[in-house]
């Protein structure tokens, strides 16, 4: 039996693997599903149909897998699902899918959640991300790996964030935020690369040289989008090693809203 105190309410029909421990006070549903190892603590509420995968640490005061906050939701089986070995600091909500959309809100993992984040429905957070303080992501939003969001960041819903970018404290997303580029500002501006980042999880000189390029093109020599993203792609011709980086960057580009852009 998993470790629930006498003072929780657990669903019958809830499955804990035997090793989870649940916090006094704490609430959870029939439809939920629990891995091994995960421990969440006390004046937690998790409910819908909600899936926490193996090794994960919720602090209390949680509010897990309820209904989103979109007046078209009419009860549909929606999901919430987290992965594996993320931090959930106090007073986060996270919110279903709808029916809009994939119907699924999802969590990779490897997250380092800090408290009072918002994900409202259907937004994808991939793996290893910092979420600050505060940070509250509208309907739809997709944030890529390493992305670090600065505490009370606001991101509008439908964008898109890069991998390996950086939001400054108090930034507001209107739009998307390509890969490797800190932004800050109301509504929020392109400052620099994320060069610190990269050299900590290892890029080689040669990648972290092709990303300073992709700032030059991006946002210093007066191109058009389209015009950057050939440029850009140019840059791992005879350069072996950069095209990781070069593709990660060209794939977003092109696949970013037109109705939106990118943060300039």
């Amino acid at each position: 039996m998993a470790d629930i105190h006498p003072l929780a309410l657990v669903d019958p029909q809830a499955e804990l693997h035997q090793s989870v421990t649940v916090g006094p006070f704490t609430t959870i549903g029939p439809d939920v599903k629990v891995a091994a190892g995960t421990r969440i603590g006390s004046h937690c509420v998790i409910e819908g149909r909600t899936t926490i995968g193996r090794d994960n640490n919720i602090f209390q005061f949680n509010s897990l897998g309820a209904v989103p906050q979109d007046k078209k939701y009419a009860g549909e089986p929606c999901e919430l699902i987290i992965g594996d070995r993320n931090v959930i600091r106090e007073f986060c909500t996270f919110n279903i899918g709808t029916v809009g959309d994939k119907g699924v809100t999802s969590i990779g993992n490897d997250n380092w959640i800090m408290a009072y984040v918002h994900l409202a429905h259907d937004c994808q957070v991939g793996n290893h991300t910092i979420f600050a303080n505060n940070t509250q992501l509208a309907g739809h939003v997709h944030v890529d790996d390493w992305v670090i969001l600065g505490g009370f960041t606001v991101v509008h819903q439908f964008c898109k964030l890069g991998a390996h970018s950086f939001t400054a404290m108090n930034s507001l997303l209107f739009a998307d935020l390509p890969p490797f580029v800190m932004c800050q500002g109301q509504p929020a501006q392109a400052r620099s690369m994320n060069f610190e980042g990269l050299r900590r999880r290892g890029f080689q000189t040669e990648q972290i040289h092709a990303v300073k390029q992709m700032y030059k093109l991006l946002y210093r020599d007066g191109l058009t989008l389209e015009q950057s993203i050939q440029a850009i792609k140019m840059l791992s011709d005879g350069q072996e090693l950069c095209k990781e980086v070069v593709n990660v960057m060209t794939d977003f580009l092109t696949a970013a809203s037109p109705q939106r852009g990118i943060v300039r």
